[in-house]
C-alpha cells in the first residue's frame, strides 16, 4: 500500500467540513488532523460549554476561530454568521457530525 492511498483513506474518513461563504470556502478541520495545542483548546473549549453560566456563543465562536483553516476564513465566516446563534449553532452541529468530534480511534 502507498502512503499517498494511506492518505486518501484517512482523508475520506477524517475529513474537513467545507463550508461555503461566497465565492471562499472556509474549511473546519477535524481535530485529529490539528496540531495538538489545538485539540487540547478544543478540549478545553467543549468543557467551557458545560459550565453553569458560560458564554456559549463567545465559545462557539471560538471553536470556529480554532478550527478553521486559516485566521482569514474564520472572519469570514463569522462574518458571514452574524448574530444569527441558530446559524453559528448549525455550522457547529455539522461539524460534529462531520468531523466525529470526540470520538478518536486508532
Amino acid at each position: 500500500m502507498k502512503l499517498d492511498d494511506i492518505r486518501e483513506a484517512a482523508e475520506a474518513k477524517y475529513g474537513h467540513l467545507p463550508v461555503e461563504v461566497g465565492d471562499r470556502t472556509v474549511r473546519l478541520l477535524n481535530p485529529l488532523r490539528l496540531p495538538k495545542t489545538k485539540r487540547d483548546e478544543i478540549a478545553k473549549l467543549q468543557e467551557r460549554l458545560k459550565e453553569e453560566g458560560a458564554d456559549q456563543e463567545a465559545i462557539m465562536r471560538d471553536m470556529i476561530r480554532v478550527t478553521a483553516d486559516t485566521k482569514a476564513g474564520a472572519d469570514v465566516l463569522l462574518k458571514a454568521i452574524g448574530d444569527d446563534l441558530t446559524v453559528l449553532a448549525e455550522v457547529l452541529g455539522e461539524y460534529g457530525r462531520k468531523t466525529r468530534v470526540g470520538e478518536a480511534s486508532a
